[in-house]
């Protein structure tokens, strides 16, 4: 799904770069460049800030050391009773009988578990963090402007997450609290409902597609802005919607890590709009429009 959405993505900023003057190629050959160090990105956030680096660290070092998380056994006789690739560590069922070990199961050792994206563990904001300034310095070179390609972008990188989330949601990963409430889905490993924020995520980011490419673009004043608008709506959801997310992501004290990004993000976001709105001058239909 991710891929889905990268490729959908760079379709539509085609055709959208195409109607406003831009090399329909250049753009293919930025969205293929955004799709490299935005994986690249999401991957290295997640490894940094999810809380599981240690477990990476051990899965090179002393494996023993790492949960089993999706084995259902707790004691084992043999490999083959925790299935998956999972390894069964005889000499620990005394802790796990005490309740001081989740199970006697353990993953093999792995030193390149940090670099298999594909087996989950992916942010959004470290891709974006990414992705952005390669674009940008991509765009430089090609002399496109950067940050009207931005303002081209803006509305595509919320498809691109709209459909990306829906993965999120098929993996079972980035799920939100318990609820009793109608919307709860049971996810694999849960024993009670949980709020499908990645659902959420996907309806309000396909919505924000929608209003970025066929509301705001008509109405910006200059380059720049559109492109804080995605920064500004999207970073105040996501602080938003992380305080109904369950799922190990890293913070610190209270704030989620994408709520610590979300703050400076939303701040340029502004400034963005702000600056765009000041440097602009008013064309001759607007001025017949304009209250003083």
């Amino acid at each position: 799904m991710i891929m889905f959405g990268f490729f959908a993505a760079i379709f539509i900023a085609r055709r959208d770069g195409e109607a406003m003057g831009f090399d329909g190629v250049s753009v293919a050959d930025l969205g293929i460049l955004m799709l490299i160090l935005g994986i690249l990105g999401a991957r290295l956030l997640a490894v940094l800030t999810d809380g599981l680096l240690m477990d990476f660290v051990h899965l090179c070092t002393d494996s023993t050391l790492v949960e089993a998380v999706d084995t259902q056994v707790r004691i084992c006789q043999e490999n083959s009773d925790c299935g998956f690739e999972y390894l069964c560590n005889l000499d620990v069922r005394e802790e796990v009988l005490a309740g001081t070990k989740a199970s006697m199961c353990y993953p093999p050792t792995d030193c390149l578990a940090a670099l298999k994206f594909w087996q989950g563990g992916l942010t959004f904001y470290g891709g974006l963090l990414l992705a952005v300034p390669g674009g940008l310095w991509f765009a430089k070179r090609r002399k496109m402007g950067g940050l009207k390609t931005a303002d081209l972008l803006a509305p595509s990188l919320m498809l691109g997450l709209a459909l990306g989330r829906v993965g999120c949601f098929l993996n079972g990963c980035c799920y939100g609290a318990q609820t009793e409430g109608p919307l709860g889905v049971q996810f694999p490993g849960h024993a009670f409902g949980r709020h499908p924020t990645q659902l959420y995520e996907s309806v309000f980011a396909f919505s924000l597609f929608i209003v970025l490419r066929h509301v705001l673009r008509q109405r910006t004043r200059g380059e720049g802005e559109l492109f804080g608008y995605l920064l500004c709506f999207y970073g105040i959801f996501r602080v938003a919607i992380e305080w109904l997310r369950d799922d190990k992501r890293g913070g610190l004290a209270m704030l989620s890590t994408s709520q610590l990004i979300s703050i400076p993000l939303i701040a340029i976001g502004g400034w963005l709009i702000f600056r765009a709105r000041r440097g602009a001058s008013p064309s001759k239909d607007e001025i017949g429009t304009i209250k003083y």
